[in-house]
């Protein structure tokens, strides 16, 4: 069984950062309840993973982040503090560290910047001011008398592992106001053998793209069938796109859809999924894990 990972945070989580961080703008102390709802945590929280691979453990310990001084006069005035919780992954191993905590960065930066994860962004100083702009927009946005409260969230979720290749997804979700939010979701592969970010390109053979988005396709017919009672209207309007968000699982590979890819925002983040008999010649022969292969 592959062991799971140890190490420090990249990029805009330094060594003193390598605990849960949950990050207000006031001195940390005990408070009442009535203050406690008046104030704006920034929760940096790190996930450890044990050795094992089959168990996650998490601890929690608190430092300070002290928003703009406008902000925190109009958090307390009106009671409606943004709520920023970011976690960061403390695995055994510090090269998965490296990237998803990178890749949890980019999606913060990001989301503030565009509402869509697209870049690598790992710079301490660029996510602190990304966060102060965030929390500073709820109020250069908003009428005086809104009660709407801007949320930001991101964390690192352990889906499991087949063979050697560790499995984890990216959640996050921002909140301006509106209708909903918008969530957003990424899968990170990792092999443990070559210590490298797995990605669809790494996973198919060469060649073979158009018989992949095929299969994809016809994943994706079914799944309309699911959701519409006219499918070809509904193809129409959500017509189909081929998404490179994969991850492995025990019965063949997942692809995701973030809101709005293939449906209305109420149909959420579709995943489509194809099986490993499908596959044969299309993926690589290692990504077929060892009960699977003949």
């Amino acid at each position: 069984m592959a062991q799971l990972p140890s190490s420090n945070l990249s990029g805009f989580v330094s060594a003193e950062w390598q605990q849960h961080l949950s990050v207000s703008h006031m001195p940390f102390k005990p408070l009442a309840s009535s203050m406690i709802a008046m104030i704006s945590a920034v929760v940096l929280s790190v996930m450890t993973v044990t050795a094992n691979a089959n168990s996650l453990i998490h601890d929690t310990s608190y430092l300070q982040y002290e928003l703009p001084s406008t902000i925190q006069e109009r958090c307390h005035t009106r009671q409606n503090c943004p709520k920023i919780e970011l976690q960061y992954l403390n695995s055994n191993q510090d090269w998965i560290n490296e990237i998803t905590n990178a890749r949890i960065n980019s999606v913060v930066l990001d989301n503030v910047m565009t509402e869509t994860a697209t870049s690598d962004h790992t710079d301490k100083h660029d996510v602190k001011t990304a966060l102060d702009r965030f929390a500073s927009s709820q109020f250069n946005d908003l009428p005086k008398d809104s009660v709407f409260v801007y949320s930001l969230t991101a964390e690192p979720r352990y889906l499991g592992h087949i063979d050697d290749y560790e499995l984890f997804e990216i959640n996050a979700y921002t909140f301006t106001g509106g209708a909903h939010g918008m969530p957003y979701s990424e899968y990170l592969i990792f092999d443990q053998r070559t210590k490298r970010h797995v990605q669809l390109v790494d996973i198919l053979r060469y060649g073979v793209k158009t018989r992949f988005r095929a299969l994809a396709y016809d994943a994706y017919k079914d799944w309309v069938k699911t959701v519409a009672e006219d499918p070809e209207r509904y193809e129409k309007s959500w017509p189909f796109t081929l998404s490179d968000d994969v991850t492995l699982t025990d019965k063949g590979l997942d692809i995701r859809y973030q809101h709005y890819a293939i449906g209305p925002y109420a149909y959420g983040m579709p995943v489509l999924s194809i099986p490993y008999d499908k596959l044969q010649g299309i993926i690589k022969p290692q990504f077929f894990p060892k009960s699977k292969k003949q």
